[in-house]
């Protein structure tokens, strides 16, 4: 949430017996994560909301609990000079300007890590990202430049995750008949990733049940009787905002199956971001191990399928009972 000027405000008021370590730190580190201002020890301030209202009443119960003392209140700055001083303390310039910085660092390892390192990576340095964010209650410049930087540095990893990743085209998918796709060579960049592998599995499952892949070292290996799918000059690749498994639906009139159109939004924001699918860290994770551990292509389309028919089925049941009620 982000706060106006002239915000309402909330202080905490609480003391610990000294005895009480334990307690004392955890309702510290509380405190960090709701992104309180320390006023001195003992008292320390947020800006008015239900939430913070809500989560600071929490830590007061929690201070009683332990023997200690708490207040929660409700502040008015006494002049305009008061107001003027709270929301400085709310600066996080330097809390941004450490992430950036650890950004760059992690950058010029990026070409040393395996695709399960790059995956746990990008995951826990979004985290910390977010939970920045969460606290950042006035952004300003600091938080501008450090989401550019934050674009900047998820491309680089991307690259390093799935080089040769096809660049968004314009035009309208003309609709295809199935039946003129039958028992062809179908092409794609090798070390599959979430988009290539889940395009060959819709393929193989929806499209084509006698296809045969070819799994290319450059996207000009690519023979002129392959069907190319999911690199720059591909036969099947991004359109507009559309990934290449959402092509191939928009192609192939799959769209109007709702567990695939839900497969599509996971396989979309694994590979360009977008409104998040809840099964879509799980998937990724799995495909990252997974990658890892076979050796080659083949096996690691075989184990990817079965996880993605089951996925299809749990989005399948999930739509069907949605329809019930």
């Amino acid at each position: 949430m982000t706060y106006r000027s002239g915000s309402s405000w909330l202080l905490i008021v609480l003391s610990l017996p000294t005895q009480s370590a334990t307690a004392r730190m955890r309702i510290w580190r509380a405190l960090k994560s709701l992104g309180c201002a320390a006023l001195r020890d003992g008292a320390y301030l947020l800006p008015a909301s239900s939430e913070h209202q809500s989560s600071l009443q929490e830590l007061a119960d929690e201070c009683v609990r332990e023997t200690g003392s708490a207040w929660v209140m409700s502040v008015v700055p006494a002049t305009a000079a008061d107001a003027d001083s709270y929301e400085p303390l709310f600066d996080r310039s330097e809390d941004y300007a450490a992430l950036v910085k650890g950004w760059k660092e992690s950058a010029s390892d990026l070409s040393s890590l395996g695709a399960a390192e790059l995956t746990r990576l990008q995951r826990k340095l979004r985290r910390d990202y977010d939970a920045l964010r969460a606290i950042d209650f006035f952004p300003g410049d600091a938080s501008a430049e450090a989401q550019a930087a934050w674009t900047d540095f998820s491309k680089r990893l991307d690259r390093v995750l799935s080089p040769d990743e096809p660049q968004d085209t314009e035009g309208q998918i003309p609709r295809l008949d199935a039946s003129e796709y039958q028992g062809r060579l179908w092409a794609t960049r090798r070390k599959l990733w979430v988009d290539r592998a889940a395009s060959a599995w819709l393929i193989h499952r929806f499209i084509d049940p006698e296809a045969r892949f070819q799994w290319l070292a450059k996207p000009s290996d690519c023979p002129r009787k392959a069907l190319g799918f999911d690199f720059d000059g591909a036969t099947f690749t991004h359109v507009g905002e559309r990934v290449t498994f959402e092509t191939l639906l928009a192609s192939f009139g799959l769209d109007e199956d709702p567990a695939l159109i839900r497969m599509g939004a996971m396989v979309h924001a694994l590979d360009v971001g977008g409104e998040p699918v809840p099964e879509a860290s799980g998937f990724e994770a799995m495909l990252a191990g997974a990658r890892e551990r076979l050796p080659d292509d083949d096996a690691l389309l075989a184990e990817i399928s079965s996880v993605l028919d089951s996925l299809y089925t749990h989005f399948q049941r999930a739509k069907n009972k949605g329809s019930a009620k």
